[in-house]
């Protein structure tokens, strides 16, 4: 019965004309519904809108997924504010942090999750943004990326890796779709033009454990990542098309021995990579994953999506920026251009005795400014804490 009704769905899904809202007031709950409950509402709407409730969640072997609908995206503010905002008593900040065209739009806390035999696996606390108190918020999910101009959020359902990926009003807190994917995934990026999500998959928790051996120290298990492929999910339309991509190897040259292995967007959005721990520090992939060719000019900070070239051209980071001056505080990293003359940086604490107590700083491109954004903390405990920069427009 219950595989004739599924076939049966899946025929007239095509033929049933579905309200705009429908799908998103059926899956608003975060608990997947049961059938029971979609059941009920079929006795209230009729047997042509629980069709199309049921479509929404069958996706047959097609690897790209069309949920009832997609989001409208936000129009980015074409002029926005650019003062310098710190929480220089906090860290985590627990107030708007940005400067220039940079903002910290969520962040994350870590710990260690306890398992048996004392074994431990790091876990993520993820908080986001409210432009409503100004500050940040706990939330539940188990990953989530702003979108450039703050209007939007991807987040992803699950306590670890999910399959169920939202897309979040920061204003109101609402949801405004939700698209189902067949495999689970573990991290969400933005596209740099804010109408994609790039979702890497895995058959399993891709952070490695360690095992305690001793007061202060560990073993770290020999584990095999488990990236299975991504999708890139269309937010106007509600797409989210798969792609399988295996894991680089531990051993390969250039290789990837960690067990996450997130892909990130090239610039301007028309490539992708995968990160190595190796040089060169990425690979190119076409939108479909195909090997390519990197794309010309783009010079990037670190692992990051940001460009090492400044706004305007005028500078290169680690190359034509002069070093901090005598008794300026010591810049540990570069993060993202501000403007055409400011840098946010990864900046020591105090005299530097420990580069893990650092902080958040504004940094002038001549070094002559530096200008404290986040209170400084040991990063090196178990519970430290990452920023997520992301454009204001």
């Amino acid at each position: 019965m219950n595989r004739l009704l599924r076939d049966t769905m899946e025929e007239w899904a095509d033929e049933v004309r579905v309200p705009h809202d429908l799908a998103d007031r059926a899956l608003r709950r975060r608990a997947r519904p049961s059938f029971a409950t979609i059941a009920a509402v079929a006795l209230a709407a009729g047997v042509a809108v629980v069709v199309a409730v049921l479509a929404v969640g069958l996706h047959g072997r097609n690897t790209t997924v069309r949920p009832a609908n997609g989001v409208t995206v936000p129009v980015r503010p074409e002029v926005t504010s650019t003062d310098v905002r710190a929480d220089v008593e906090n860290a985590p900040p627990r107030k708007f942090v940005a400067a220039g065209n940079v903002a910290v739009s969520a962040y994350f806390t870590t710990w260690q999750e306890k398992l048996p035999d004392e074994v431990q696996r790091l876990r993520r606390t993820w908080y986001l943004y409210d432009p409503r108190s100004d500050g940040y918020e706990k939330t539940s999910w188990a990953w989530l990326d702003v979108a450039p101009g703050l209007q939007l959020a991807a987040v992803l359902q699950g306590e670890r890796i999910g399959r169920r990926v939202g897309i979040v009003d920061m204003n109101t807190r609402q949801a405004l779709a939700w698209i189902d994917l067949e495999h689970d995934v573990g991290s969400l990026v933005w596209s740099p033009d804010g109408t994609r999500v790039l979702a890497t998959a895995y058959s399993q928790y891709p952070e490695q454990s360690r095992k305690r051996v001793s007061k202060d120290s560990f073993t770290i298990d020999d584990f095999v990542t488990p990236r299975i492929g991504f999708y890139v999910i269309d937010v106007a339309t509600g797409q989210a098309v798969y792609h399988p991509l295996p894991p680089l190897s531990r051993d390969g040259k250039p290789g990837n021995m960690n067990g996450r292995q997130d892909l990130g967007w090239s610039l301007d959005g028309s490539m992708l990579w995968e990160p190595t721990d190796t040089m060169p520090d990425r690979l190119w992939l076409g939108l479909d994953g195909t090997r390519r060719d990197g794309p010309a000019g783009d010079r990037y900070i670190d692992y990051s999506g940001w460009s090492k070239v400044s706004p305007d051209g005028r500078y290169t980071l680690d190359r034509d920026l002069p070093p901090s001056k005598p008794g300026a505080q010591l810049v540990l990293q570069y993060l993202a251009w501000a403007d055409d003359d400011n840098v946010v940086v990864l900046g020591c604490a105090d005299a530097c005795e420990s580069e893990f107590r650092n902080g958040l700083v504004l940094a002038s491109a001549d070094g002559e400014r530096m200008t404290q954004l986040t209170g400084s903390r040991d990063r090196g405990g178990d519970e430290t804490w990452q920023w997520v920069l992301t454009r204001r427009n």
